[in-house]
Parts: C-alpha cells; sequence; structure tokens
C-alpha cells in the first residue's frame, strides 16, 4: 500500500512541477508576445498561465466536496 501512496504523491508532484513550468512558459511568451505588438496574443498567453496556476493552486487544495460533481 505504502508503494501506491507514494506513486500517487510523485505523480501529484510532477504534475504539479509541470503546471508551475507551464505558467512560467505561458507568462515568457506573453512579454514576448507583447515585446512584438501582439496584444491579443499576449493576453491570451497571460490567460493560459492564470489557468495554469490556478490548477496548480487547486491541486494543494483540500476538496471540500466528498465527491466529483457530474453532469447526470
Amino acid at each position: 500500500m505504502s508503494n501506491m501512496m507514494r506513486d500517487a504523491q510523485i505523480m501529484a508532484q510532477t504534475k504539479d512541477e509541470n503546471l508551475g513550468y507551464m505558467s512560467d512558459m505561458a507568462l515568457e511568451l506573453a512579454q514576448m508576445a507583447e515585446d512584438a505588438g501582439l496584444a491579443t496574443l499576449a493576453y491570451l498567453f497571460r490567460m493560459a498561465a492564470l489557468e495554469a496556476s490556478t490548477a496548480n493552486s487547486e491541486l494543494n487544495e483540500p476538496d471540500d466536496l466528498p465527491g466529483h460533481i457530474t453532469s447526470h
């Protein structure tokens, strides 16, 4: 059982690192787009960075709901 818990922790840490990397990269791309005068593209990259950082913080918060909400 401890192997499963360790594997889940490693996977969560890897996902957390990947989301952080994606957020950083999106911010860099936003700056490059802004420097090139592409305001709309810069905005979209900033929104992608925000989405990645929000997903990153949601991974670290415990679930308040007992189960996942589904559409049915």
